[in-house]
C-alpha cells in the first residue's frame, strides 16, 4: 500500500519494525529480510511500541514484511551463552526468579496481543517462511491473507520449549485441539491449501497478489460504519467464552446501543 506524497514519514523505524499510518490505515513492516525477520525482544518491544503509537483515526492494520519470507522465529542468538546485545540470555533467564522469568516473558507477549483490539481489524499478510515466533505473530492479527508460498510451522516443542507468544489460544480457536495439538507436537510445515481448508488463513492468493489482495480486502472492512465492525468484533471474540443465551443478551445489548446511533439518541 503506498503512502500518499504528504505522508510525513514513518510514525516509527527501529529494530527491524517500520510503522506508517495513512488515515485509517496503519502498516506494520518487518524490515530485516536478509535475517529472515528473525525475532528478537529488541524487535518485539518495537512491536508493542507501534500499538501504542498507533492515532486514533486507524482502523484497520496491515501486517507485512520485507523480502521472502514473513518471519523464521526467533533469533537463535537468544540460545547463546552470550544472548543479544544489552539483553540477558534466555539461560540468564532460566537461572533466575521464577517471578521475574514470567514478567520478562509477559513482556514479550505485549508484542502481540494488541492485535486484537475491538477497535481495529488486523490483517497479516504472510508469505513464505512463518516459523515459531512468526507464525505466532501471524495467529495474533484477526485476519490472514497468505501467499501460495507459504510454510507455517510451529517448532517450539521440538526444539524442547512450548509456544508462549500468545499462539495456542488462535490456534485451536481457528484448527481445533486435536489439528492443533498435531501441528505443535510435529512441528510439521503446513502450506497454504491446508491453511485456508483448516481456517488459518482466510486467502491464499499468487505471491506477486498479496499486496493487492490485502488492499481489497482492508477496503472492504473499511466500507462499513466503524461503529458497526467494532461492536461485531467485540460480538464475535465474546462468543468464544459466552454460552448461548449469553451471547443473545450480547447482541441484543450491541444492537440497542447501535438503533440509538443510527436515531441520534446515542449518549
Amino acid at each position: 500500500m503506498a503512502s500518499p506524497a504528504h505522508d510525513p514519514g514513518p510514525a516509527l523505524d527501529q529494530d527491524g519494525v517500520r510503522l506508517t499510518v495513512d488515515d485509517a490505515i496503519a502498516t506494520v513492516t518487518l524490515t530485516n529480510p536478509a535475517k529472515r525477520n528473525a525475532q528478537s525482544p529488541a524487535l518485539w518491544r518495537a512491536l508493542a511500541e507501534a500499538g501504542r503509537r498507533l492515532p486514533g483515526s486507524v482502523r484497520a492494520v496491515v501486517l507485512r514484511a520485507e523480502g521472502k519470507s514473513f518471519s523464521a522465529g526467533l533469533d537463535r542468538q537468544a540460545f547463546t551463552p552470550e544472548g543479544f546485545d544489552g539483553e540477558p540470555s534466555f539461560i540468564d533467564l532460566a537461572r533466575g526468579a521464577d517471578a521475574e522469568l514470567d514478567a520478562t516473558i509477559a513482556e514479550y507477549q505485549e508484542a502481540f496481543t494488541w492485535w486484537r483490539r475491538s477497535d481495529l481489524v488486523s490483517v497479516a499478510a504472510v508469505q513464505g517462511h512463518a516459523i515459531g515466533a512468526g507464525f505466532q505473530l501471524a495467529l495474533a492479527c484477526d485476519l490472514r491473507v497468505v501467499a501460495d508460498d507459504v510454510q507455517f510451522a510451529m517448532r517450539e516443542t521440538s526444539l524442547g520449549l512450548v509456544p508462549d507468544l500468545t499462539g495456542t489460544h488462535p490456534l485451536v480457536s481457528l484448527v481445533g485441539y486435536a489439528r492443533a495439538l498435531e501441528i505443535c507436537a510435529t512441528g510439521r510445515f503446513v502450506a497454504a491449501e491446508e491453511a485456508v481448508s483448516t481456517g488459518l488463513a482466510n486467502l491464499a492468493v499468487p505471491a506477486d497478489q498479496l499486496d493487492p489482495a490485502v488492499h481489497d480486502l482492508v477496503s472492504a472492512i473499511l466500507a462499513a460504519p466503524r461503529d458497526a465492525v467494532v461492536e461485531t468484533k467485540a460480538l464475535l471474540q465474546g462468543a468464544q467464552t459466552r454460552d448461548y443465551e449469553a451471547q443473545r443478551t450480547a447482541e441484543r445489548a450491541a444492537q440497542g446501543r447501535r438503533l440509538r446511533d443510527l436515531a441520534g439518541l446515542g449518549e
